[in-house]
């Protein structure tokens, strides 16, 4: 889950023309970058992971899975949307279960949006200060250049970003002021995939790659096994994105073109880094691949090793205000339904921008593992807006238009991922106990 575009989570939110089409059509190239650009975020650090708990074979098979369900889902989306009056999710799910289901849709996106901005000052952290994880210690970007001190540490480091970098960017009023800040960070996410590919492929080629499981072993148990599925649905959920970009296409089935042709695009760079990832660090890949690139040779020395993990930190530090202007104009719209437009209230932008910085900034300092926050995030509010609504939808089927085929696949798609989420759910707590 990357670059979310600024989604709004009423039903009446100001969010595309009234017309349901718009004048200058968007092509089916520029719409494939759009969702690609959505799916391909935080999501992708830890898919090495991922598959380190499944092994190669089960990954792939899961990667398929969820992208195949996406597309049902999205599908589902697409065809009630256009049946209908709505133009965004929230008003799709006004449509069919009143003024809840858009409150549904309106408390998920926030609490996915918020859970992302955290994941991403983590990883932030991650690159710029390193982890610890067990007793292996990953340094930081900031510690081996200037060694052990107080202003490397993560508290410091991640509050001068924050205010020095995040916040200036997050003050803009318009999306549209933030256009060059995420053409920006897409090359950035296509130079860290590009130069992870090559090292493993590199590493491959002189026999100094691990040797990675293609099944589980004996060490996994099947429940955690159900705690790697949140991971995955969370990498491709795109489904609050898929109004805003689907309504600028000029027939409902070019942006249906589109979904599939990303799909199948990010099923191929997802199992790529996956098996990339697991290739260069074997089972001591961690949630965050980007810290495990301290321990790891290369041709280039070190160099390579930091370009590869400060372009991803700073593609997140661009994708950043992006999300935040989702989050905070959904909050504002949750809170203060009745009120004149955030822009327009210098006191309560910069108080409730001023209060998500923070927010962000204490839960990542407090949380230094992002392998919970897709876990929770993945079980919950993701799965809902990825499944279970879309699901719940073809099932009310407020406009008679679900077939009998429509209705089982939407029966079988919201028992999986209640099934998937409650299982996981538990194990996770399950295991936070023990």
């Amino acid at each position: 889950m990357g670059g979310i575009s600024p989604v709004t989570g009423g039903a009446d939110a100001p969010l595309l023309p009234k017309s349901k089409l718009s004048a200058k059509h968007a092509s089916v190239s520029g719409a494939v970058f759009n969702v690609s650009t959505s799916i391909i975020g935080a999501g992708i650090m830890s898919i090495p992971a991922t598959t380190k708990v499944l092994g190669v074979v089960p990954a792939f098979l899961l990667i398929v899975a969820v992208a195949w369900l996406a597309d049902i889902s999205v599908e589902f989306l697409l065809r009630f949307t256009h049946a209908g009056d709505s133009t965004t999710y929230g008003g799709l799910m006004k449509e069919s279960f009143g003024q809840v289901g858009s409150v549904l849709v309106q408390i998920c996106v926030i609490v996915t949006t918020l859970g992302c901005l955290i994941v991403f000052l983590i990883i932030i952290g991650d690159v710029l200060t390193g982890n610890q994880h067990g007793e292996s210690i990953h340094l930081g970007v900031l510690q081996e250049w200037f060694g052990i001190h107080w202003w490397c540490s993560r508290p410091f480091a991640l509050l001068f970003i924050v205010v020095f970098v995040l916040f200036p960017l997050v003050l803009f009023r318009r999306v549209e002021s933030l256009r060059f800040t995420s053409a920006v960070s897409v090359f950035l996410a296509v130079v860290f995939v590009g130069i992870s590919s090559v090292m493993a492929i590199a590493a491959l080629i002189e026999g100094k790659a691990k040797n990675p499981k293609l099944l589980p072993d004996d060490k996994t148990s099947v429940f955690d096994l159900f705690t790697a599925v949140p991971v995955i649905v969370t990498a491709f959920t795109f489904h609050f994105n898929v109004h805003p970009i689907g309504f600028e296409m000029e027939k409902p089935s070019d942006m249906t073109t589109a979904v599939k042709i990303s799909l199948v695009l990010c099923a191929a760079i997802y199992f790529a880094i996956g098996v990339f990832g697991y290739l260069l660090f074997g089972e001591e890949v961690m949630s965050d691949i980007l810290v495990n690139f301290d321990h790891i040779s290369s041709p280039m020395g070190s160099l390579l090793n930091d370009v590869v993990r400060l372009s991803y930190a700073f593609h997140i530090m661009l994708v950043f205000p992006l999300l935040n202007f989702s989050l905070r104009s959904n909050i504002d719209e949750f809170i203060f339904p009745h009120k004149p437009l955030l822009a327009k209230d210098n006191t309560r932008f910069l108080s409730l921008t001023l209060f998500l910085l923070a927010v962000c900034y204490l839960a990542a300092i407090a949380i230094p593992n992002i392998w919970y926050f897709f876990q929770f995030v993945g079980s919950t509010t993701v799965v809902s807006l990825a499944f279970i609504f879309p699901a719940a939808i073809v099932l009310r089927d407020v406009h008679g238009i679900s077939t009998t085929r429509d209705r089982v696949v939407a029966a079988t798609m919201l028992v999986l991922a209640v099934v998937t989420s409650t299982i996981a759910i538990s194990t996770n707590i399950y295991n936070y106990v023990v």
